[in-house]
């Protein structure tokens, strides 16, 4: 069998370009993409391929490795405004902290990542947090596969406002049970403890009723902010796995032989 080389370029040009501060998240709300991709032949394999195939070297049959699909695990920023989810995210993705708040309508990001020792990429939605908006939430919670539930530690009015927001997510989830939703409770603004109005003690009894994580974060200081992700990250893989054993018919059927399933009501 004749050896076959192929030398192959890949550019990838205008992914998320940021500036600091305030540019920063503009500069991402305005996306560019352009990706080329330019397959060479050098000279000397030209020349071997003539040979063989005489002055049609496409002939030769030449092919390219199909490269791996990563695993993906979509994740979506909840609460209300203000309370840091844009500037977790950018902190998380970028090492920048946004001091001047901007209100987001939806802002998406992608990352490749070392989760545990494997690759993986994290799709980031950053949602609105105002009322306004409440009405196009469901369609983005619809695509989530774990949701990180944000409220400023100073500010009590919107950690009460997360109740709203789970009660939302089970909503639109209503085909899953809770254990089946990854959920985590982020009280961010850890660095302005003087400041504080929702105590440790208090936000981790919420979670505990809703048995989920709870985590304090800081934007400013970066203080637990690839703990929340990563450990999103895991519950998502957890539940992936658990529903591809049921898919596997390790899963609980009916007396018909289908799985049960919870009926949705939409109010």
């Amino acid at each position: 069998m004749l050896p076959v080389y192929t030398l192959v370029s890949v550019v990838l040009v205008g992914y998320r370009i940021r500036s600091r501060s305030t540019l920063l998240l503009s500069a991402h709300r305005t996306l560019v993409r352009i990706a080329s991709v330019k397959q060479t032949c050098p000279e000397g394999l030209r020349r071997f391929l003539r040979s063989v195939f005489g002055k049609n070297p496409q002939r030769a049959r030449i092919t390219m490795p199909t490269p791996k699909a990563l695993p993906l695990h979509k994740v979506i920023m909840v609460g209300s405004g203000g309370v840091g989810k844009s500037a977790l995210t950018l902190q998380f993705m970028y090492d920048e902290f946004v001091e001047d708040y901007e209100p987001t309508k939806a802002d998406s990001y992608r990352k490749k990542i070392t989760l545990d020792g494997e690759e993986v990429q994290i799709d980031i939605l950053d949602t609105a947090g105002q009322e306004d908006y409440a009405a196009i939430r469901d369609n983005y919670f619809r695509s989530g596969e774990g949701f990180l539930c944000v409220f400023s530690i100073t500010e009590q009015e919107s950690f009460a406002t997360t109740t709203e927001f789970r009660e939302q997510i089970l909503r639109v989830k209503c085909d899953r049970t809770e254990d089946m939703i990854p959920f985590l409770l982020v009280g961010n603004k850890a660095d302005l403890a003087d400041k504080r109005q929702v105590s440790p003690e208090e936000a981790g009894n919420r979670a505990t009723a809703w048995k989920v994580p709870y985590v304090e974060t800081s934007a400013k200081t970066r203080e637990n902010v690839d703990k929340a992700f990563y450990d999103l990250m895991r519950k998502i893989r957890e539940q992936k796995a658990r529903e591809n054993q049921k898919q596997n018919g390790k899963g609980k059927t009916t007396p018909s032989g289908g799985r049960s399933k919870r009926k949705c009501v939409i109010l």
